[in-house]
């Protein structure tokens, strides 16, 4: 009974991506309660004292928010605030990411000069930003020419043309073996994707070992692992067996080059 229970739960989700890029099944279910709740709570607010009237063409239901704690994806949340502070703390003054997320290359330009490079331009007026329209698979730059490099959640989707890139079954490695062409003497890498039993995802992302990404940097020395686990715990210098036995945990790589 507990081995079909498990099955019905996979059939499930499986279901549940391939109908959630048109609607989702659980926020819609979701949904129902928080109608209930936002009506009640409108015929309240309406009843106090002073109140506003409220008109109908500015209602603006906002029904999923009532949640116990303040949810947070833990991957981006953990891993740009890592890269952030290490960054940060290297003092460099001028840094350059491939594809990350546009809030993480945003607050980098408070503390030092970007170039942000990706297949779709970040089209954005920002002191302290430079944004370029480029492939991670031929990088405008020459070898062994920057200093600070960041590719955050990017690697994992290269080859898949989820984004509009090219179909590539070794693009996660060719995307790796770029970017450690580029990275100067002495100078670092901050790197992350899913870690855990190796998968493809098509066409979300692929999962790595995290030894595999150690063998795609073979040209690189390995400064720091550090992690999110499968219960979403952010660990600084994780035991890589715990990512090695993970599913889908997140790998924080800090490479330099000697």
């Amino acid at each position: 009974m507990k081995k079909y229970g498990s099955k019905l739960k996979d059939f499930g989700f499986l279901l549940w991506r391939w109908v959630n890029p048109i609607i989702d099944p659980f926020r819609l279910i979701g949904a129902i309660p928080g109608y209930f709740f936002f009506f009640r709570d409108w015929n309240r607010y309406s009843r106090l004292k002073d109140s506003e009237k409220i008109r109908l063409g500015n209602v603006y239901p906002c029904i999923h928010d009532k949640t116990e704690t303040t949810k947070f994806p833990s991957h981006y949340f953990y891993q740009d605030i890592w890269a952030f502070k290490s960054i940060y703390e290297s003092g460099t003054d001028y840094h350059v990411d491939v594809g990350s997320r546009i809030d993480f290359i945003g607050f980098l330009t408070a503390i030092t000069k970007v170039t942000f490079i990706d297949i779709r331009p970040l089209v954005a007026e920002l002191e302290n930003l430079n944004s370029k329209k480029g492939s991670i698979l031929t990088m405008p730059y020459e070898n062994n020419s920057v200093q600070s490099l960041s590719c955050l959640h990017v690697a994992e989707h290269i080859g898949l043309g989820r984004y509009g890139d090219p179909l590539d079954v070794f693009g996660t490695q060719k995307a790796c073996k770029e970017l450690s062409r580029i990275l100067a003497l002495g100078g670092k890498l901050y790197f992350s994707l899913p870690i855990g039993k190796p998968v493809l995802c098509f066409n979300a992302h692929r999962v790595h070992s995290p030894q595999q990404i150690i063998d795609y940097f073979s040209d690189l020395k390995l400064i720091e692992l550090s992690g999110i686990d499968d219960q979403e715990n952010f660990k600084r210098n994780i035991n890589i067996s715990i990512l090695e036995s993970s599913n889908y945990a997140c790998g924080l790589f800090l490479f330099t080059k000697k």
